[in-house]
């Protein structure tokens, strides 16, 4: 035979049921079982009369979405740092050509144990041309980019980068006719005044290696806007797998041609840079699905605070007032930019108003 609860403190008992014999209560004979109490003190806040299984209330502790894409883009921005760091390491002894190569064979390394997971059915897609035409135009990025953080101030370096948005918006505009309106054209143009901040042509000499993180924000906006396009159709780690897959032949060619087997420390950097790349674009991909670009980007631009810190523990660069007075013009028009895109993206969706320019 069941026991049955004694009422709380406070409590009123349940009226007897309806098959009951009136005035006998139905758990007669049955003996009760008194629930231990207790009062609890939570801050400044008094719980009386609490259960002793402690049944409080308690506080969420999930972290919410968008700020876990948050995370996610800031610790992607710090490892995109550290590997700047690293390239410039290990261009000390060998070509950036070089140092290329070996940043896309081990990554590719690091992702062969999801191609053995998935299978090679993951691999299957019709759009190989374009996967080919992506790895070109990310090899000539990247050969600019590894050697824009080794030869100028890292922090002047990723302050010219932060453009990419900029040349995307442009490109979008002309090879993919998205239709980009009045207020993110003066966006992009604003942009570009801030790269003219931190260069000061006219003002102080231009060296021809200050063009090279512009360019390779050029082709990597070309690479952006490609992804963009196989995104809807392909696995995104079969896009990352085959870009390394095709780079590493690629990149090979010319690295022959300055090549000089790495010593044991140097070595070291090469596996830490492909690590860092790997890990660091799962991290961005992850930001993404989790949140809209425009609110996470703000986190992206962090990668200036953090290579600024490390060019200044590492080789004693102290960035000037112009590069930082220049990277937040265009990272906020970046920003600007991302925030009409959204809008644009949610507009045809909430049939709020009509599809238009912005």
């Amino acid at each position: 035979m069941a026991k049955r609860s004694c009422p709380a403190q406070g409590e009123i008992a349940a009226g007897p049921r309806s098959d009951a014999t009136p005035g006998i209560p139905p758990d007669a004979g049955q003996p009760c079982v008194q629930a231990p109490y207790r009062t609890v003190v939570q801050g400044n806040r008094i719980f009386a009369n609490m259960p002793a299984d402690d049944s409080l209330p308690r506080r969420s502790t999930r972290i919410s979405v968008p700020v876990q894409g948050a995370i996610f883009m800031t610790v992607a921005a710090l490892f995109f740092a550290l590997m700047n760091a690293l390239i410039r390491e290990a261009a000390q002894e060998l070509h950036v050509l070089e140092v290329a190569f070996f940043r896309n064979f081990f990554a590719l390394l690091f992702m062969l144990p999801w191609l053995a997971r998935a299978g090679i059915s993951a691999l299957r897609t019709e759009r190989l041309g374009l996967h080919i035409w992506r790895a070109v135009i990310g090899l000539s990025a990247m050969s600019c980019w590894f050697a824009s953080v080794t030869f100028l101030p890292m922090a002047e370096a990723v302050a010219l980068n932060f453009t990419l948005p900029l040349f995307a918006t442009a490109g979008a505009a002309f090879f993919l006719a998205e239709k980009v309106g009045p207020r993110r054209w003066g966006a992009t143009f604003v942009g570009f005044l801030g790269m003219l901040v931190i260069l000061r042509p006219g003002f102080v000499e231009m060296s021809p290696m200050a063009a090279l993180p512009v360019v390779a924000a050029a082709f990597m906006a070309v690479s952006v806007l490609i992804v963009k396009s196989l995104s809807g159709t392909e696995n995104p780690n079969a896009v990352v797998l085959y870009m390394n897959l095709f780079m590493t032949p690629m990149s090979l060619v010319p690295a022959l041609f300055v090549w000089r087997w790495p010593g044991l420390e140097t070595l070291l950097y090469l596996v830490g840079i492909g690590l860092l790349a790997t890990v660091a674009h799962l991290f961005l991909m992850r930001a993404y699905v989790r949140a809209d670009a425009s609110a996470i980007m703000p986190f992206d631009y962090m990668r200036l605070p953090f290579v600024a810190v490390l060019a200044f523990l590492l080789y004693g660069e102290v960035p000037d007032g112009w590069t930082w007075t220049g990277a937040a013009i265009i990272a906020a028009s970046a920003f600007y930019i991302a925030r009409r895109e959204a809008l644009q993206a949610r507009l045809p969706s909430a049939g709020e108003a009509p599809k238009g320019r912005l």
